[in-house]
């Protein structure tokens, strides 16, 4: 990354400097090459209290000529990737609630950004034959990208790390999770 001008590597400093949730597990992938002249990736794992998995990639672009659609230089694109049961997966709320994940995140981390567009997926695959794995599986896919305001990424890291989060159904920090059976008056028979 030496060649990278200062501006980019100061941004990839700030998105790097912010340490996850112990629930989160964080590292460096390689990013794309030809979006943009820079380019930085992370790739994140989450895993929820009742077994929910979450995988995610965090891109940063840099583009000093920008691209009009950016509306400015850096451009964040974030993938994620959600098991779902099959209840949660048949609500046909889910793709706001999904989307809210996002929004909510980027709110609630003091980020500022503009032109935020993405979608949500849902998808469900059935498994026949000899294929191991359980018969039927549900997932929700994000797919999204922002302009942040400035080069000053912590916020914009820990939203992302908070978007892992809902998608895995972990509470907030510092609460824990009690087993439903847990805290329950003892039965008297």
């Amino acid at each position: 990354m030496s060649a990278a001008p200062a501006f980019f590597q100061q941004a990839v400093a700030s998105l790097t400097s912010s340490r996850p949730r112990p629930e989160i597990e964080l590292h460096e992938v390689q990013a794309p090459k030809r979006i943009a002249p820079w380019a930085y990736a992370l790739a994140a794992e989450a895993t929820g209290p009742a077994g929910e998995l979450a995988t995610a990639r965090l891109v940063l672009l840099y583009d000093p000529d920008s691209y009009e659609a950016w509306n400015g230089v850096l451009r964040l694109v974030v993938y994620l990737r959600a098991s779902l049961d099959a209840e949660v997966a048949a609500d046909p709320l889910l793709p706001a609630v999904g989307w809210s994940w996002l929004t909510d995140a980027l709110e609630s981390c003091g980020t500022t950004c503009t032109a935020l567009g993405g979608t949500v997926t849902l998808t469900s695959s059935a498994r026949f034959g000899e294929i191991s794995g359980p018969p039927r599986t549900h997932h929700l896919e994000l797919r999204s990208s922002w302009t942040p305001s400035d080069e000053h990424l912590e916020p914009h890291a820990a939203a992302f790390c908070e978007l892992l989060a809902s998608a895995t159904g972990l509470p907030p920090e510092g609460v824990s999770v009690l087993n439903p059976r847990e805290g329950a008056a003892p039965r008297h028979g």
